[in-house]
């Protein structure tokens, strides 16, 4: 491996740009469910030296964290942008950003972001309204861990083949990486606060 030794933080950094680094690099390694292994061969260097740079005990040379950030998927500006995602976030109600997503026969699931989309939050929340007789778009499976809570409406949840029936008041958390859909058993629309960790990207 081509890897760059590590050279003492203070030698180049600031204390609070150094810790920024570190702290976004291993955020963004667990928002796309890698491991260090995998993140360290896919950006030339040791494991034992990505663990270092993510604990802020060392710091990548810039063409190692060129590859890092491209292995990763994200900006570089992003890595040194003096926003930490420490601000709160206020979603007014009717002033947050929807979508609305077509499935079969016409059906539709809005989605409300409660976060906004961005690489500065470990979690994906949203508020799912799912018309009558709405499913989502066949099982999924990723990394990370999700919960919710029932506000509005029936829901079934299938998680690993098996059927659970919801009503409005219930809360629900699984494991991601287990085949997972729900639709909508009710006559009416089902309103459901869903979070995700990592955010789906």
């Amino acid at each position: 491996m081509h890897g760059t030794i590590g050279r003492p933080l203070d030698d180049t950094l600031d204390a609070r740009t150094a810790e920024r680094l570190s702290t976004r690099l291993r955020l963004a390694r667990h928002m796309r469910g890698m491991t260090l292994k995998v993140l360290a061969d896919a950006a030339g260097c040791s494991e034992s030296l990505l663990s270092k740079i993510e604990n802020g005990k060392a710091y990548p040379s810039l063409p190692m964290l060129n590859r890092l950030v491209q292995a990763l998927g994200i900006g570089m500006g992003w890595m040194f942008e003096d926003r930490d995602g420490r601000e709160p976030v206020i979603a007014r109600s009717g002033h947050r950003p929807a979508a609305a997503v077509a499935v079969e026969a016409g059906h539709v699931i809005t989605v409300e972001k409660v976060i906004p989309d961005s690489g500065e939050h470990a979690l994906q929340c949203s508020i799912l309204h799912v018309d009558p007789g709405a499913s989502s778009p066949g099982e999924h499976r990723h990394a990370g861990e999700e919960a919710g809570y029932l506000l509005d409406g029936q829901l079934e949840l299938l998680i690993d083949g098996r059927p659970h029936r919801l009503s409005a008041g219930d809360a629900f958390a699984f494991r991601s990486d287990q085949p997972h859909s729900f639709r909508n058993i009710g006559q009416t629309r089902a309103s459901i606060f869903w979070v995700n960790t990592p955010p789906l990207l």
